[in-house]
Order: structure tokens, then sequence, then C-alpha cells
């Protein structure tokens, strides 16, 4: 594999500035530049994107900018032979202390205080309502890097630990690792549940209404992962009927969420418009990875991330 240039496809606009990004690739003689959707592609091209395209597959590596990959046909790239990285990895910190945001939020009912300062509210919330992180329980859903980094902040904090991984291993400040046949029980006893895990077949719709009635009534869903993990009309419900209590959603059904969908005049849930990773340093981050595997392709290494 031969780099001749890097692509940087218009759509990288969707997750940093363009012109920060393609500063951040110089530095090889591998020229790098901008590219819209008119521009044809090469062996020797490295594209750098947020979206897929089908030119793309005339290029000999593709990289996407996010760390779910959900929207490229990985049979497709594979049967073409371009190689498909993502950008899993980078975000151990962002998205696990906006996550830690969404618990504090919840618990310190920071969230409702911010609705009511619009309208010069000094409402105090009921005597029972607010509480403490610490000595909760949160179960993280998909131990990855974003999922180590919850659980991570989460034992800082004094939070009783367990996750959700298809291997069922084990993994550091996390007390016990259920299997995903075992989600039911594990979510029981839960007063927070964290969805990092990829959008794939097996995850698609699993949180559904049986799943909800299956948490605690004062539990609260959170969701950085892929909006149809969970379907969509049994969270709403859910939240209607107080099933749960609450709902921080960076990941949605449908982007942007349509201005008139319920959950924006929803009291108990939170909604960020997929933001979860944002950082003013994020195109350095996704320059660094794509830099490393520039040069593991002049060393005759493999990919780092090559998911196809």
């Amino acid at each position: 594999m031969d780099i001749a240039r890097i692509a940087v496809h218009e759509s990288v606009a969707k997750a940093c500035p363009l012109e920060a990004m393609v500063a951040a690739l110089e530095g090889f003689d591998v020229p790098v530049e901008t590219v819209g959707d008119d521009v044809t592609f090469d062996a020797g091209d490295c594209v750098v994107t947020f979206s897929p395209r089908d030119a793309f597959l005339d290029a000999t590596w593709v990289h996407g900018v996010r760390a779910g990959y959900d929207e490229f046909d990985v049979d497709v790239y594979e049967a073409t032979g371009t190689a498909l990285t993502n950008s899993t990895g980078i975000h151990g910190d962002t998205v696990p202390e906006t996550v830690i945001g969404y618990l504090t939020a919840f618990a310190r009912r920071l969230h409702v205080y911010r609705d009511r300062q619009g309208d010069s509210d000094w409402t105090q919330e009921p005597y029972d309502a607010p509480f403490t992180l610490t000595g909760e329980q949160v179960c993280v859903v998909g131990l990855g890097t974003i999922g180590q980094g919850i659980a991570d902040r989460a034992d800082a904090l004094g939070m009783d630990v367990i996750g959700v991984r298809r291997s069922g291993a084990p993994a550091e400040n996390v007390e016990r690792v259920y299997t995903p046949d075992e989600l039911d029980s594990a979510v029981a006893d839960a007063r927070f549940v964290v969805l990092c895990c990829p959008l794939t077949e097996e995850t698609e719709g699993m949180v559904d209404a049986a799943l909800l009635e299956a948490m605690r009534a004062d539990s609260y869903l959170v969701n950085v992962a892929r909006g149809p993990v969970v379907v969509e009309d049994a969270l709403l419900n859910a939240l209607d009927t107080e099933t749960i209590a609450g709902a921080a959603l960076d990941a949605h059904w449908e982007e942007p969420l349509p201005g008139d969908h319920p959950l924006w005049n929803h009291e108990s849930a939170i909604v960020t418009p997929h933001v979860a990773a944002s950082t003013s340093r994020y195109h350095e981050d996704i320059a660094a990875l794509v830099k490393e595997n520039v040069e593991r392709v002049m060393r005759g290494e493999s990919l780092r991330n090559r998911v196809a």
C-alpha cells in the first residue's frame, strides 16, 4: 500500500473545521487537500471523511473520523479491497466526561434548575429529589475505550460499577461483568444504565419495553451509542408513564432530531445534539491517528483500527 495523497472530504466539517484538519495533517511529503463530492479517487488516495460515499471505494484507504462505522458497508469495502479504518480509541476522555456530566446533572437536579433559570424561577426541588452519585450503581453496556473511561470515572466517584460485554471478561474498576444475554439482570439494580456499545444486528433495538420495565423506577438511561440501540416508542412511553425516571440522549433515531419531537419538551430528558465526543482538539486527535497509520504504511505495517 502506497499513499500519494490525503484527501479530507468536506463532510469532516460536521466534526471539526476543515482548515484545522488539513493543517493538522500536514508535515509529510504526502500532499493534503480538501475535496468535495465532485472529486474522483485513485489508488494511492487516503480519504479522511465523516460520511461514506461510493466514490471512496476507488481509493486505497478510507478513514472515518468517528468511532462508529455502521454507515459504511464493510462487506463492500472488503470486496473491493479498499481499507477502512475508524477513530475508536480517541474518545476515552471526551465521552466519559460528558456521561459523568449527565449523571451529575440528574443526581443534583442541575438540568431542572437550568430550565427554570430562564423564567427567573427560584423553586427548589423536593427534599427527596436530589441524591449523590457516591454509592449508586451504574451499569455500563459496552466496555471498550469509552466504556472503560466511564467505569474509571464512576469508580473514582465512589459508584458501584458493573458492566456488560460480549466476552464477559473482567475489566478494571468494574465489580462484575455480565454478558449480553444477562442484560435484564445487569440493569435490574442500577440507578444508571449507560449505553456505549456499537450498533450491530445484535444491539439494534436492544433496549426495548421489556428491558425498560426491568430497570428501576428511579433509574436513568444514558445513550452515547447509537439511536437505534433503543426502541424509540418504548423509551417515550417509559418516560411518559414514569417507568424510569429520565434519560440523557446524545444519539438519536433521526439527526437532527425533528423540532416537534416530544423529547424536546420532556422535563425528565436531557437532549444533546450528538456532541459527547466534541472537543476543540478533535482535529488533532484524528490527525494523530491518521499520521500514525501513514507512518505504519511507510514501514509496511498493518493499519491501526482497521475494520475492513
